[in-house]
């Protein structure tokens, strides 16, 4: 499985990727806002950091403006994937930039229904929102499933892109169920090495070394 960053901190993304961990950043216009920063400049940068796909959404609600805008969006760099919203311009922007060879994610999917439009339409992913569907009491990663199930059926080449991540367990299970790729807010992506047992046992490690007086340098 992938793991894309969800998020703008250039630092921590920076970080993340000179060690090898991430294959790509997604990020939306709420993101941008809490960043306080220009939309393209803060594109530009994460596609110079990442070698993998970076998602930037666009704003415009028809299709036609969806289509410009994603064209534009597309030439900030050659690892652009346009984020569009899983509406029926959605799908006929998509269907649009995809057939001029534009990667595009679709966005804010809840239903298998809508993840089969969206591979139908030549997405390069589709993004579930696990987290919100889990804020309505049902349970998210079932629709992980129903999608990787509909979409092996009949050969669909879209990458199931879990999004609304909140929880470790929901990446555990994003894996466990095949989604090709997990898109992680920075935070949760830091705690994903985190173990108590880890610690204490490095301390205990540590405690045990120094009392051989020995040094390996």
């Amino acid at each position: 499985m992938q793991l894309f960053l969800d998020g703008s901190d250039i630092d921590k993304i920076r970080k993340f990727s000179d060690l090898g961990l991430i294959d790509g950043v997604t990020t939306n216009p709420s993101i941008i806002l809490k960043s306080g920063k220009n939309m393209i400049e803060i594109i530009s940068e994460l596609a110079d950091i990442v070698s993998g796909s970076v998602s930037a959404e666009v704003s415009a609600l028809d299709s036609e403006k969806m289509v410009e805008e994603g064209v534009k969006l597309s030439k900030i760099a050659e690892n652009i994937t346009v984020k569009l919203p899983i509406t029926w311009d959605g799908l006929g922007a998509c269907n649009t930039l995809s057939k001029k060879g534009i990667s595009v994610n679709m966005t804010l999917c809840f239903s298998a229904s809508q993840a089969l439009l969206a591979a139908k339409a030549g997405a390069d992913y589709v993004s579930p929102f696990i987290g919100r569907l889990d804020d309505l009491n049902l349970e998210g990663v079932d629709l992980i499933s129903d999608i990787k199930l509909i979409y092996s059926n009949y050969k669909f080449s879209t990458k199931i892109l879990a999004a609304s991540i909140r929880t470790i367990n929901h990446v555990k299970q994003c894996a466990h169920l095949g989604a090709d790729v997990a898109t992680i807010p920075i935070d949760i992506f830091e705690r994903l090495v985190k173990h108590p047992l880890t610690d204490s046992g490095l301390t205990q490690f540590t405690a045990d070394w120094e009392k051989t007086g020995q040094s390996i340098i």
